[in-house]
């Protein structure tokens, strides 16, 4: 039996409100999620909220709120992004959920043959929530580069996972191409952090510096560190242990996250499944970050990118296809609101929404809505399908608009209008401005069916139109022309 696919996101930490880099997890998974299910597959995807750490615990203290309430609140603002970007998800989940707290007690049991106590001395980032090495402390001038904070010295009791003794089995695994690393030079990265080895892990801190968590088992004193918690939420998710459902999902096809936390999902999360005895994941896609304007997103330097503003203002497919397509999947990407809506009005409203409307307006015109016999096949698509199946996502959409482009050059070089002119006078003109009409139409609507994983808005909008034989004009325009942020060239001037 064909095992079902399984795609995850990163749950991303609720200390504050999502920007767009969370935005991009749920957008590149679910465009994977829409193209696996088109092609006949059947996908599980789930989404979540980390919800524990020492950070959300002072957060909520400075609120004025119990730590659970405080989470319960900023929960809201990631489930509206999840939704309003269109992730098509089957599964949530919180950390903070029962079955998630009592399946990670259960997964330390287990792993107890690789857990020791131990005395941790040297420097911690409470940004990351992570301890750092004295080389990494020495190479950083003991500031953290992503968080601008001094490390802290810490002195502390805590349980250590056996990392280290996996470290053969983690190399092997990349090495040999059983957990794939897209794009591969991150994996390149990664090896030469671990060439020495990968270091034991610590997996709890003191109750008394951690008070939020998931307790020890059979240690009040000590609570779950971060990761521990965080990543079990790919296997409690689907049900493990206790649910016999997650043998039919797990290991993941694909794994979706941050280029910023691949350390931790190939230094942490291989050893604890190695632990469990359980398989490891097939493949990750490790997307870059988002800039804006060259400048790394910053609330300090109130450059931040709220995505919810962008769907409410432009809609969500032209937030879709920015991202998708000017955005590298794999690489870094720079996001200036001149560039989005350039983008919104050059491309979007003037290649593809000018082509469907002046399409249908045509057939309506000259045709009364019938669009006659629509060739089969189209342009070839092979280069899309590589670029999908490659993680490449931009370059898919290239291919797509590849083809908008050359629909609209067709429309141009032909000129149906001219064709209809000389209907009353010559008798094959008819059959002649129908062929042309309808074989626009078959390229329109193979363009939809490839763009329905990036905009299904649109896909179905086109489907909806021209899918039935007869044209089926929609109210207003696929992307109406805005301008907020670059001037409009029809404006008077004053």
């Amino acid at each position: 039996m064909e095992k079902k696919l399984y795609i995850t996101t990163a749950i991303p930490y609720v200390n504050s409100t999502p920007h767009i880099g969370h935005a991009m997890d749920y957008l590149l998974a679910d465009i994977w999620t829409r193209y696996q299910r088109q092609n006949g597959h059947e996908v599980r995807f789930q989404v979540g909220t980390d919800e524990h750490g020492s950070k959300i615990a002072a957060k909520a203290a400075e609120s004025g709120m119990a730590p659970q309430e405080f989470v319960d609140k900023i929960y809201l603002s990631f489930e509206d992004l999840i939704k309003k970007i269109g992730a098509g998800y089957t599964d949530l989940i919180r950390t903070t959920d029962p079955h998630h707290i009592s399946a990670v007690q259960y997964i330390w049991q287990q792993l107890q043959p690789y857990i020791y106590k131990g005395k941790y001395e040297g420097w911690y980032c409470v940004g990351c929530e992570c301890f750092v090495t004295d080389k990494e402390a020495t190479e950083n001038n003991g500031v953290c580069p992503d968080h601008q904070q001094p490390y802290q010295r810490l002195s502390e009791e805590n349980y250590y996972l056996k990392a280290s003794v996996f470290t053969d089995q983690v190399k092997d695994a990349l090495n040999s191409g059983k957990i794939q690393i897209v794009p591969e030079f991150r994996k390149k990265e990664f090896l030469e952090l671990i060439k020495d080895g990968i270091q034991d892990v610590s997996i709890s801190r003191p109750k008394k510096n951690l008070g939020w968590g998931i307790p020890v088992p059979g240690d009040p004193e000590q609570v779950m560190y971060v990761w521990m918690d965080a990543l079990a939420n790919y296997i409690t998710v689907l049900g493990y242990p206790d649910n016999s459902d997650w043998k039919q999902y797990w290991p993941a096809d694909l794994m979706v996250l941050g280029k910023d936390i691949l350390r931790f999902h190939l230094g942490i999360w291989p050893v604890i499944l190695l632990g469990l005895g359980l398989e490891l994941p097939k493949k990750m896609l490790v997307h870059g970050f988002v800039n804006f304007g060259g400048a790394k997103l910053s609330k300090t330097t109130g450059n931040m990118v709220n995505p919810i503003e962008i769907i409410d203002q432009y809609g969500l497919d032209a937030v879709r296809y920015f991202f998708s397509r000017h955005i590298p999947t794999l690489g870094d990407g720079d996001f200036t609101w001149e560039k989005f809506e350039n983008a919104y009005n050059t491309e979007l409203a003037n290649d593809l929404g000018n082509v469907i409307q002046r399409i249908a307006g045509m057939i309506t015109r000259y045709q009364s809505g019938n669009i006659g016999e629509i060739p089969s096949g189209g342009h070839d698509s092979d280069n899309y399908k590589i670029a999908m199946d490659n993680l490449e996502f931009d370059k898919a959409m290239d291919e797509v608009w590849a083809m908008v482009r050359n629909l609209n050059q067709y429309i141009e070089t032909v000129k149906p209008w001219e064709i209809a002119k000389t209907m009353a006078t010559n008798p094959e003109s008819a059959t002649h401005l129908s062929q042309v009409l309808s074989s626009a139409v078959g390229s329109l609507l193979q363009i939809g069916n490839l763009l329905a994983p990036f905009l299904p808005a649109t896909a179905e909008n086109i489907q909806k139109t021209f899918g039935t034989g007869t044209v089926v004009l929609s109210e207003g325009v696929a992307f109406p022309k805005i301008y907020i942020h670059t001037p409009d060239p029809h404006a008077k001037k004053v």
